[in-house]
């Protein structure tokens, strides 16, 4: 999958359109939805009635907080944020996100218009409601409106300082987000680079081995090594496309195997014996190139090898709790004295779980089992999704 060469800061992106009870890690717990905020407008509206109830009331008049001071004032502070809230949410509609993107003085004149036209009506329609007061009588008093002007301002500044504030917030979110997937893409890129490292280590050997033994049978045994060259040309050219692929499919991996196996037990005769059973339903499952070779290459040094009669490899793969369960079985030594296998599996396993780690996350795991009688087992499990994993390419 290519990278893209399009490079978007978090300046350039729309910030979502946040409700200003957001600033509270408590009211971020549930996901945005329409009565939502609306319930949330309330609350907001509601505590900042009672806010300027305090201001007024108290403050300003220097008297006790009564009811019939709150209610008429909780009214209009809901009017007021329901028409600021509607005001937001059908400009941004209708004008395509611009409120959101803009900045600097477009935004605090949008801002100041849509408080100045919400406050006045808010006030105008509650004391309608409340107290059945002529709207174009009351907003031609000029405290009211001195009143109005004093109340926009003060929820203009608010609003403004609240929007700031969510945009910093989104601003540091997205530039968290950036890094860690830059971290995770680094984690994916160091172990591909040491899959590459390895590699590089391991074929030269084999080269050399498959070499020999094709020309040491070259004058004994010519059906045999045109047989071990043909199948080894076969293992040159998919290891080869696997090495630059960005992905592979278990059965593209499968005859990569085939093929090493046959190569190898041109060399070990009836000492090694091998069957791959893939159901048709998974063969296009897709996953990292070269993920399972090392796995095939470690049963081969350290099960089959040392032990005389060698054995037989099994690979096999099934559906399994919602995982595509690969199975590498051996009847090699296993856990044996003469030729110990860590219970960890080594360093070979340890890079395959470390790639697998960074490839799918936490959703892939290794486990390594010892067989009866004799032999190990490793099991790969791989999310079911892992085909629309992401896998990039080695560096």
């Amino acid at each position: 999958m290519k990278n893209s060469t399009t490079c978007t800061t978090a300046r350039d992106e729309i910030p979502p359109l946040t409700h200003p009870l957001e600033q509270i890690p408590l009211f971020r717990r549930w996901p945005s939805s329409m009565g939502r905020n609306l319930l949330y407008t309330a609350i907001w509206s509601s505590a900042m009635g009672l806010l300027f109830a305090v201001l007024e009331v108290v403050v300003l008049r220097g008297e006790a907080l009564a009811a019939e001071s709150i209610w008429p004032l909780l009214l209009m502070s809901n009017l007021i944020g329901l028409m600021i809230h509607a005001g937001s949410v059908l400009s941004n509609r209708y004008l395509h996100g611009w409120p959101r993107r803009a900045r600097g003085l477009p935004r605090v004149l949008f801002s100041m218009t849509l408080v100045g036209i919400s406050v006045p009506l808010g006030i105008a329609l509650g004391n309608l409601i409340w107290r059945g007061t002529d709207p174009v009588k009351l907003l031609s008093n000029r405290s009211v409106v001195a009143e109005s002007i004093v109340i926009g301002i003060g929820v203009a500044v608010l609003l403004y300082l609240v929007r700031s504030s969510a945009e910093r917030r989104h601003e540091r979110d997205m530039a968290e987000a950036r890094q860690a997937a830059l971290v995770a893409s680094t984690d994916r890129m160091l172990a591909e680079a040491k899959l590459r490292a390895l590699q590089a280590q391991i074929e030269p050997h084999f080269l050399y081995n498959t070499l020999a033994n094709v020309l040491s049978l070259i004058a004994t045994q010519p059906a045999q090594a045109q047989y071990m060259l043909e199948r080894f040309i076969d293992y040159l050219r998919a290891s080869l496309a696997a090495s630059r692929s960005e992905e592979a499919t278990l059965a593209s991996e499968a005859g990569l195997i085939a093929a090493y196996l046959d190569v190898l037990a041109v060399r070990m005769g009836d000492r090694l014996r091998y069957r791959i059973e893939l159901p048709d339903e998974l063969r296009q499952f897709r996953i990292a190139p070269m993920l399972l070779q090392p796995v095939v290459e470690n049963a081969i040094a350290h099960g089959l090898e040392p032990k005389v009669e060698g054995g037989e490899i099994v690979v096999s793969a099934q559906m399994e709790d919602g995982h595509v369960c690969v199975r590498i079985s051996d009847t090699g030594v296993g856990f044996n004295e003469s030729a110990p296998r860590k219970p960890g599996g080594g360093v070979g396993l340890s890079n395959l779980r470390e790639r697998l780690r960074s490839l799918y996350g936490a959703g892939a795991k290794v486990e390594l089992l010892e067989n009866q009688p004799c032999g190990m087992t490793v099991r790969l499990m791989l999310p079911l999704n892992a085909s629309e994993t992401s896998i990039p390419s080695a560096p």
